[in-house]
């Protein structure tokens, strides 16, 4: 009866625009015919509900007119705005894109499968010691400078800005179209995760290294494809020695989100073991560089082509940009939803993922 219910609500949906308008407990729906060719993905959600499921909030009339409203559009145009405006502070060819990445990255990365524990939702890197962990060295940089967007818009959570914040970045920056729903809640108490769930740069040894990459992302339930793809958004960036003690971009494009860090691992050796800085001798910790010593590459991405599987994804994405993209968007999606229980949001629920989907 379902499927019967569903199937006839869609065609209705299909070939009508309806647009809802919740006055006193009561739905009103106006129609507009539409031509067989369109289509509206907003509908094709209409239509959900219309059958009976998706936007719980519809159920109650009162309660959703009375829900906190959130232009999503206009949160990531701000978010857009603001990356643009600190490159054009900035002037030096860097903005803070790549730190909203990293922040989003981190404050998922957290996430066990086992134990169900960490990830973005509780946004818990505004409290200690998860703040001062030092994989998060630096990132209140990011995190201030969502604050004003935070006061504009006073109902999105933290743990959903700052997610959305990392996507719209990367989409800025050239990157793929990523999913972003909302739904995520703020946590009033910090972590209960131990430090060291975030991946370190080195390991000492090489198979070291490699199994720490390894044992990172698969404890999150990673794949070896997806662990390579994530680990390719370090396209864009760099390191600052004052927050991890290495030094320099990866890419000579560092806001440019491209599949340009394969390629470089594959043809842009020999890499070899940084040893001087500007002259003097180099006292950071272990990391490689280029022959002309402008870009790097910590020992955890060497171990993208130090391991025989890792290398073979890596050549793959060196090759196919369209490939790398469409892997990295799914992966992105999955990280920064790990841990978080959508159907507990009071601001959405199926309706706004299906809209954020189609970019509404």
């Amino acid at each position: 009866m379902f499927s019967k219910a569903l199937n006839r609500a869609s065609f209705r949906a299909l070939r009508n625009r309806a647009s809802i308008d919740l006055k006193n407990n009561r739905r009103y729906l106006t129609y507009q015919r539409l031509s067989k060719n369109e289509y509206s993905p907003f509908l094709f959600a209409t239509s959900l509900t219309i059958a009976g499921v998706g936007y719980q909030l519809l159920d109650n009339p009162s309660e959703a007119a009375a829900a906190p409203k959130i232009d999503y559009e206009n949160v990531k145009k701000d978010i857009a705005d603001l990356i643009e405006e600190s490159s054009s502070k900035r002037g030096d060819g860097t903005s803070i894109g790549p730190t909203f990445v990293r922040l989003a990255w981190h404050t998922s990365g957290t996430y066990c499968k086992n134990t169900k524990t960490g990830g973005s939702n509780g946004a818990t890197m505004r409290y200690e010691p998860e703040k001062s962990w030092g994989a998060n060295a630096g990132l209140e940089i990011s995190r201030n400078a969502l604050e004003g967007i935070k006061q504009k818009y006073p109902q999105i959570s933290y743990a959903d800005l700052w997610t959305l914040a990392g996507s719209v970045a990367i989409q800025e920056m050239g990157g793929p179209v990523i999913k972003w729903r909302p739904g995520r809640s703020d946590s009033d108490k910090p972590t209960s995760v131990p430090d060291g769930r975030l991946p370190d740069a080195d390991k000492g040894e090489i198979r070291n290294t490699i199994n720490h990459v390894r044992e990172i992302f698969s404890r999150m339930g990673f794949s070896d494809r997806e662990m390579v793809a994530l680990i390719g958004a370090h396209a864009v960036g760099r390191c600052h020695p004052e927050a991890s003690g290495y030094w320099g971009p990866w890419t000579f494009a560092e806001t440019t989100f491209s599949n340009e860090y394969f390629r470089l691992l594959v043809e842009g050796g020999p890499w070899t073991v940084k040893t001087t800085h500007n002259g003097a001798p180099w006292t950071g910790p272990t990391q490689f560089e280029d022959p002309s010593g402008a870009i790097m590459m910590l020992p955890s991405d060497m171990a993208m082509i130090w391991d025989k599987r890792f290398h073979a994804i890596v050549e793959e994405f060196a090759k196919n940009e369209d490939a790398f993209f469409k892997e990295f968007s799914t992966a992105w999606t999955k990280l920064i939803e790990l841990g978080v229980n959508f159907k507990k949001s009071s601001n959405g629920g199926i309706l706004a993922w299906f809209m954020s989907l189609f970019g509404f």
